[in-house]
């Protein structure tokens, strides 16, 4: 079996993240406006500014989650690479669900149109767990792979991480739909924090610390 370094995996996935992050802000737009009314045509935008800012955090999330993953990865093959790409798909269909959903908060206006914004975002954010789930699965099976050190437990934890967000996805588009996309926003943002919160495991990363300085 053929196998390589992760540096060129590394600095491609890098240069992906980047675009992608980059790409958001071309959803940010002059608003239309009279003369004399640029600020409160500003201010009317904000739903965009929202969805730039959850979408930046949770491509930037994402990164983290992959950087921590890399420096546990010793070596890829052919299976590796596949997933990752997969994990890059993902992460390159975020801008459209973040367009989406500012126009149907900025523009549209219309509640439905808003409900079902809110459940794509949180359809393509439950998708994207998939990926995620693979490539911890596919080490747990293929540990040759892996630097020195990295223990199975860490691996269960990151397995359960990514079904976990696919649930709590699931259920934040369900919160935007039935109850109201303010709810279904402020879930998936918390859903990122989340995420964001356990990027180095759920013992290693910040929750981990934190609850382990309460204990003490």
């Amino acid at each position: 079996m053929r196998l390589s370094d992760t540096s060129r995996v590394e600095g491609f996935s890098d240069a992906v993240f980047a675009i992608v992050i980059t790409l958001l802000v071309l959803d940010l737009y002059h608003p239309g406006h009279r003369p004399g009314a640029l600020a409160s045509a500003l201010a009317g935008a904000w739903p965009a500014y929202v969805a730039f800012i959850v979408s930046f955090v949770y491509v930037g999330v994402i990164w983290l989650n992959h950087h921590g993953l890399f420096r546990r990865i010793r070596s890829m093959d052919a299976g590796l690479l596949w997933i990752n790409l997969a994990i890059l798909f993902s992460a390159v269909i975020v801008p459209f669900p973040t367009a989406v959903l500012g126009y149907a908060l900025a523009e549209s206006g219309d509640l439905h149109d808003q409900r079902v914004a809110v459940v794509l975002y949180a359809l393509v954010a439950a998708i994207m767990s998939a990926p995620w789930w693979g490539v911890f699965t596919y080490l747990r099976e293929h540990p040759h792979l892996l630097e020195p050190g990295v223990s199975p437990r860490y691996l269960h934890a990151q397995r359960i991480r990514p079904l976990t967000g696919l649930v709590l996805y699931v259920a934040c588009g369900l919160g935007g739909w039935f109850i109201a996309p303010a709810v279904g926003l402020v879930c998936i943002a918390a859903v990122i924090l989340y995420h964001a919160l356990t990027s180095e495991g759920l013992r290693e990363g910040p929750l981990g610390r934190l609850f382990g300085a309460v204990k003490h």
